[in-house]
């Protein structure tokens, strides 16, 4: 079996028997795989402290003939999210992170744009641990960007029933439809989205994070738009995410 090698995060852990562990992990190269990681528990040679969730690092496997599951040799670590101090925020939002990654990406199937994504606000998300400066700019990037790439997210500069130019005073969702509408196609049901968070939307699909990094960013902006993307999120995952379950809980 040739050991294949590729730039990874871990996403979650299982234990197994007494030390090993089943590590699913997303790779730049391969997309994302499970594998056993042998004695996981008692080496901190091949893995040290590189099976927390989100943290980056070089990894080392093997695909074993038809099976499922790879043997991951190694974890060397790149970036962990734990080399700085972390806050309960922090840890919901690195969680919320790994949960939509491991719901919504199919096996085995690349995604680099994913990938380079997460790996952007991950830097964002614990660049600063502070009571005054919390991470809600990288979750709602991240929130946005992966339900457009998972192809979920409408055009959100124009009406999803007329395809009219939307305008900031009259933008409109619905937490069992996708896309935003117009005041002529608005439901009863619906809720008007904050200028704001469209506003900030729109800015979000056509700039890089880092350019936000300087924006003040408390908790209750954008929250109506955050809200809706995790709503559209667990819609077509047929389930609720339980770290934004967390998240609204802090």
């Amino acid at each position: 079996m040739p050991v294949l090698t590729s730039e990874a995060m871990v996403l979650r852990t299982w234990p197994v028997q007494e030390a090993d562990l089943i590590v699913s992990f997303f790779t730049r190269d391969y997309g994302k795989l499970r594998g056993v990681a042998k004695s996981a528990l008692k080496s901190r040679k091949r893995f040290g402290g590189a099976l927390e969730p989100m943290t980056v690092a070089r990894a080392w496997f093997a695909e074993k003939p038809r099976q499922d599951l790879v043997r991951l040799d190694q974890l060397e670590i790149l970036s962990s999210p734990l080399s700085r101090p972390v806050d309960a925020i922090r840890l919901a939002v690195l969680s919320f992170y790994a949960e939509v990654l491991e719901e919504a990406l199919p096996e085995r199937d690349p995604h680099e744009t994913i990938f380079r994504l997460t790996t952007a606000v991950l830097e964002h998300t614990t660049a600063v641990a502070s009571n005054t400066v919390q991470p809600w700019m990288p979750l709602t990037y991240f929130t946005l960007w992966i339900t457009r790439l998972m192809g979920l997210l409408p055009d959100i500069a124009h009406c999803t029933i007329c395809g009219e130019a939307l305008h900031a005073e009259e933008v409109n969702f619905n937490f069992h439809a996708d896309g935003f509408f117009c005041e002529v196609h608005r439901h009863t049901s619906d809720t008007l989205l904050s200028a704001d968070s469209w506003q900030s939307a729109l800015r979000m699909l056509r700039n890089p994070v880092a350019s936000f990094a300087t924006e003040d960013w408390p908790r209750r902006r954008a929250q109506d738009l955050r809200r809706f993307l995790q709503n559209t999120l667990e819609r077509h995952l047929e389930r609720k995410l339980r770290s934004a379950e967390a998240l609204a809980r802090l």
